[in-house]
């Protein structure tokens, strides 16, 4: 199957991305198309704590290349919630209303509201969470110290830490998805192909010879791609060998964490590679997994 640039029409059914997978910081979440959400690995904080959350219709894990996380969930009443790490009151969303899309940085929560503006509550530092002022976004993406927001026309914005350049997107264009790892960012332009900028130490911005590609993921220091063929690209840090994807297949959605990678297969099945120190690979008997048909 060749990649097509996608019309109008298809931009404003991808318009509020959401996610059925999310790999954090030594753990993963999986959403069940019933609107239930399943957990595995590390459970310091509680970030695993969600059996008892309901009608979700997308999942987001604190993505950090250090430290501790947390997991957030989007009700299909657009609000929102959270478990886990609170120490920089990340998970404090349950006042947010009208919510579309989430994303999860390290001690840092980001929402999309349906009128285009966005939310951010957690640590500020770096001015990660100067959202405030954002307008039009239709996509969004959490660094560990910056964030990033996808404008309709295809523009992105990026606001906190920009010691490596990750924040250095104003000449993009053409953009139909973004995101952000520990220090840097990635682009999905309409015609298959990606961008990137920041830190490239261990090759995680290599991917300027990618094409057909129609979904990505920023781990904290890899950078995977899912192709119109369901196989799957990857580069940067292998340390844990979450760049080892080059076997799999029919799959239609992915997530790279901090040391591990996630992909969800045609067949509501999950397959997982990198680091399995905390159990967080351990998805071989999820089933069901997608995004929730409430």
């Amino acid at each position: 199957m060749e990649y097509t640039s996608p019309n109008e029409a298809e931009l404003k059914v991808k318009m509020w991305p959401k996610a059925a997978i999310a790999a954090g910081y030594r753990h993963s979440v999986g959403l069940k198309s019933d609107g239930t959400v399943t957990a595995v690995g590390d459970d310091k904080y509680g970030k695993l704590e969600v059996n008892d959350w309901r009608d979700i219709v997308a999942v987001a894990a604190g993505n950090a290349h250090t430290g501790n996380s947390h997991t957030i969930g989007l009700k299909s009443d657009g609000t929102v919630v959270a478990v886990g790490w609170n120490k920089h009151e990340q998970c404090k969303v349950s006042d947010w209303r009208d919510i579309v899309a989430i994303a999860a940085g390290w001690r840092r929560s980001v929402g999309l509201k349906s009128d285009g503006k966005v939310v951010a509550v957690g640590r500020n530092n770096d001015g990660q969470c100067n959202v405030f002022d954002w307008h039009n976004i239709v996509g969004i993406a959490a660094g560990d110290w910056h964030t990033v927001g996808l404008q309709a026309d295809g523009s992105v914005t990026t606001i906190g830490n920009n010691r490596y350049g990750q924040c250095k997107v104003n000449g993009w264009h053409d953009i139909v998805a973004v995101g952000a790892g520990y220090l840097h960012t990635v682009g999905l332009k309409s015609n298959g192909t990606v961008v990137a900028v920041g830190l490239n130490k261990d090759g995680q911005c290599d991917v300027s010879e990618w094409h057909n590609i129609v979904a990505i993921s920023a781990g904290s220091n890899h950078t995977i791609g899912l192709k119109a063929d369901g196989s799957v690209m990857a580069t940067g840090l292998n340390k844990h060998g979450e760049c080892n994807i080059s076997d799999w297949c029919d799959i239609v959605e992915i997530s790279a964490g901090c040391t591990h990678t996630l992909g969800l297969k045609s067949d509501g099945t999950v397959v997982a590679v990198g680091s399995n120190e905390f159990g967080q690979c351990d998805v071989s008997n999820w089933h069901g997994i997608q995004l929730s048909a409430k």
